[in-house]
């Protein structure tokens, strides 16, 4: 298990072999399967000139290891790797990504949809949009919200 919290940039295909090749050389593991995820910042009506990302690295990190490890135990991950950038980010920029080991796709892909789930709505980081008009925080949205329904 690796988390990982930032402000550098990461280069996601160098980040999902290297987590591929440590997960599938052993046998241990036993990792038929791995499936990853990127999140970038979305400018979709072209106004976005930053996110901002703050959060509380003795609160940040624990909640989303405590996040991963309750994804491994359901789901018998063979590993899992979880980045998440904070400071200011132009739009286009890696914000995350979520990498999941698992021997069978099945299991891979829902301890994936499960952490990026719990990210978007449960990870404590404070996001404001800075735009061409102003700042606002970002509110959390019904839809992410609706999203954790499954898992309880």
């Amino acid at each position: 298990m690796v988390v990982r919290l930032q402000e550098w940039a990461f280069d996601a295909g160098a980040e999902l072999n290297r987590f591929s090749a440590n997960v599938t050389s052993s046998k241990v593991n036993g990792a038929g399967a791995v499936v990853s995820f990127t999140g970038v910042v979305r400018d979709t009506d072209d106004r976005l000139i930053r996110m901002e990302i703050e959060h509380y690295p003795a609160m940040t990190g624990p909640a989303i290891e405590a996040m991963v490890d309750h994804a491994t135990g359901c789901w018998g991950l063979a590993g899992a790797l979880v980045i998440h950038r904070y400071g200011a980010l132009e739009p286009g920029a890696p914000i995350m990504m979520v990498a999941t080991a698992a021997r069978h796709r099945a299991d891979a892909f829902a301890a994936a949809e499960y952490l990026m789930d719990f990210l978007k709505s449960r990870a404590p980081f404070w996001k404001k949009e800075v735009t061409k008009q102003g700042a606002t925080w970002v509110a959390a949205r019904d839809d992410d919200e609706q999203a954790l329904d499954r898992w309880t």
